[in-house]
């Protein structure tokens, strides 16, 4: 009695040791894996995401996907306007090579084109980073803001609104502007009205002749090389992560501040479906956005800290506009654009 007492003890307890290594795995999988869709996703063995986001902050992000699910990531990247005309062309052309997009484009995308699903993170959302259609959740928010080089202007030396701007003609040609701030400019017309709006942005560009720059970092990395002193806008998160690196960058709210969401879409067609929604889960974690946070990306969730901690404080203290373009809204707002900041 007692022999086969220690055998079925024995047993019991090989049974759980085998049994140990599979339960700390599953304890250890991260909240936003879900487990029917990971088993599926490894199937597929690959994942392609379209992004504009650069290499530098969206490849250790995507590393982290990549070593929970061990999928192989191709990541391709480009600005908005190139991400949007290769999807257009494939989708002609009856290809479909992408799995997930991370861009604002996802919004201005023909509906059709994404596929409407309910991530399970997407309740932990800020109600204006859920699409109420369901085809995208955003990923971080951008508010567009002014920005200066603290090297080369002094707090005190800084407009109080955009219409003291006016008054700094000795900046004409170091101010600089990105090749499509559309959202930017929608904002200060909703607030000043369209009339004054207009007026008050043709009067900025002969006042200050702005530089056009082409890209929102590109735009960031010259202002921290100190090839301008101010520009009029650009997205807080990129002033915010030249000055973690030691960039002398700073950027000052003005009413209004315009802000947008970076979205995450699924493919309707994904090659790799299983992977696609997958990844869109992660791309709206906690865990995702804290890493993101990190590099002044700013979260859409409330669980997140900003970095800089305050930066909400800061930007929510001036009138918030959202702004949400649709493709043909886009279109046409950035042929206003250009009549107004590239008709020199």
């Amino acid at each position: 009695m007692m022999i086969a007492l220690r055998k079925l003890l024995s047993a019991a307890v090989a049974i759980c040791a085998a049994a140990t290594p599979l339960q700390a795995q599953q304890t250890a999988l991260p909240s936003w894996v879900m487990p029917e869709l990971l088993a599926g996703a490894k199937a597929e063995g690959e994942l392609t995401i379209y992004s504009s986001t650069n290499e530098q902050e969206a490849l250790p992000l995507l590393k982290m996907f990549q070593d929970v699910t061990g999928l192989k990531i191709n990541f391709i990247r480009g600005a908005e306007g190139a991400l949007t005309s290769r999807i257009m062309t494939e989708t002609r052309a009856g290809q479909s090579s992408w799995d997930i997009v991370a861009s604002t484009v996802v919004s201005r995308l023909p509906p059709h084109l994404t596929k409407q699903y309910d991530p399970p993170e997407a309740r932990n959302l800020r109600p204006e980073a859920r699409d109420p259609d369901r085809r995208w959740y955003g990923v971080y928010a951008a508010y567009n803001a002014p920005a200066y080089n603290t090297a080369l202007v002094k707090p005190e030396e800084l407009p109080k609104s955009y219409e003291e701007f006016l008054d700094r003609k000795q900046w004409a040609g170091r101010v600089a502007m990105d090749t499509s701030d559309r959202e930017w400019m929608v904002g200060i017309l909703r607030h000043f009205g369209e009339q004054k709006g207009r007026k008050l942005l043709d009067d900025l560009v002969r006042a200050l002749n702005p530089v056009i720059v082409d890209g929102h970092l590109a735009l960031a990395r010259a202002m921290a090389a100190g090839e301008y002193m101010v520009t009029l806008s650009n997205y807080t998160m990129l002033t915010s992560n030249m000055q973690l690196s030691g960039a002398p960058l700073e950027f000052f709210p003005l009413d209004p501040v315009s802000m947008f969401i970076s979205q995450v879409g699924v493919n309707a067609k994904a090659p790799h479906p299983n992977a696609a929604l997958l990844a869109a889960n992660f791309m709206i974690s906690r865990e995702a956005q804290q890493f993101a946070a990190q590099t002044g990306r700013l979260p859409t969730r409330d669980d997140v800290d900003t970095t800089p901690r305050d930066a909400f404080v800061r930007l929510r203290s001036k009138t918030v506009i959202p702004v949400l373009l649709n493709g043909d809204e886009s279109r046409t707002t950035q042929k206003i654009y250009d009549e107004i900041f590239k008709k020199r």
